[in-house]
């Protein structure tokens, strides 16, 4: 018992913790983007693996760190744009269309590996994002060695939270985004474009979501794997329900997730194999499940979310 409390005051814990997260940030903060505007991005688990890939990719073949993350977030604006052309302006099912683009861009980045590496038995290695060294955090008890495990692409995460909450919240454009997933109507009566606000926001979205994609392989781990992504994609798309789309609850549900997978981890080690170690992996994913059911009735959706809108249509 006591055992399993002294894991919460281990500072390798939270480091854990906030590694996890953080591509759950990214994917979170990407679905809660497209889905603000009203459109539903179930592509998201193949845009994960495609920016896990590209990034990785792009490194290898010479471009630096920030350069990889450049062009993984080009990738997921590029299948952003697929989903949003297929969903705004021609109106297809999301839900559809969304699997669509998870199939197809998981087989591209599979294709790509298998053209560019035919021969080779483990994927190549690159050097990852190295860890924080700030000074003035260095001998800090506890904050120090939590903080110091960590690198430039979890800082990243934590200020886009910061500034989609900044922009839903205190900008033109913010208000046009959360106006364009409740009410187009009244959007296209402002003489804005209702399909260009949410193509715009699907790109933005699906960039994010590929970002938390190459940050398993520029961050993480230092190779792109087959399975890496193991279903983080449909896990943002119900922590976005549980955080009511708002970035705040966003970073809050992807930090809870990443904490009980991280002592689900630990857990194991003390019952010595006493318990199955399945149902240790389970208690995430019982968590986002246990979410759904307790938040989503009361969720303050974006009205709009999944309604196809025709210019002119009343």
């Amino acid at each position: 018992m006591w055992a399993a409390l002294d894991i919460l005051t281990q500072a390798n814990f939270w480091a854990a913790t906030l590694r996890i997260a953080t591509p759950l940030i990214f994917g979170v903060l990407g679905a809660l983007l497209c889905e603000r505007s009203g459109v539903l991005n179930l592509g998201i688990e193949g845009i994960f693996v495609a920016g896990a890939m590209s990034g990785w990719l792009a490194v290898y073949l010479g471009l630096p760190l920030w350069g990889g993350v450049v062009v993984a977030a080009l990738v997921g604006a590029l299948f952003g744009l697929i989903h949003g052309l297929l969903t705004v302006p021609l109106g297809l099912s999301q839900h559809v269309t969304g699997i669509g683009v998870t199939l197809l861009a998981t087989s591209l980045a599979y294709f790509g590996y298998r053209v560019a590496f035919p021969n080779v038995a483990t994927p190549p290695r690159i050097e990852p994002f190295p860890p924080l060294d700030v000074p003035l955090l260095r001998d800090v008890s506890f904050l120090g060695p939590v903080l110091g495990q960590q690198t430039a692409f979890t800082v990243l995460a934590f200020a886009c939270v910061i500034l989609l909450a900044v922009l839903l919240a205190r900008t033109p454009l913010g208000l046009a985004l959360r106006a364009v997933g409740d009410n187009p109507e009244a959007v296209e009566a402002q003489g804005l474009s209702v399909v260009g606000l949410r193509i715009g926001a699907v790109m933005a979205g699906s960039a994010l979501m590929a970002l938390g994609g190459a940050f398993l392989t520029l961050s993480a781990f230092n190779a792109f794997y087959f399975g890496m992504i193991n279903g983080r994609g449909w896990v943002c798309i119900a922590l976005t329900v549980f955080a009511s789309w708002r970035p705040g609850k966003a970073l809050l549900g992807a930090l809870l997730f990443g904490a009980l997978d991280a002592y689900q981890l630990r857990l194991q080690t003390i019952t010595g194999g006493a318990v199955p170690s399945q149902i240790f992996l389970m208690l995430p994913y019982l968590f986002s499940i246990a979410a759904l059911v307790l938040v989503a009735r009361r969720a303050d959706y974006p009205r709009a979310l999944m309604k196809p809108y025709f210019k002119g249509q009343r």
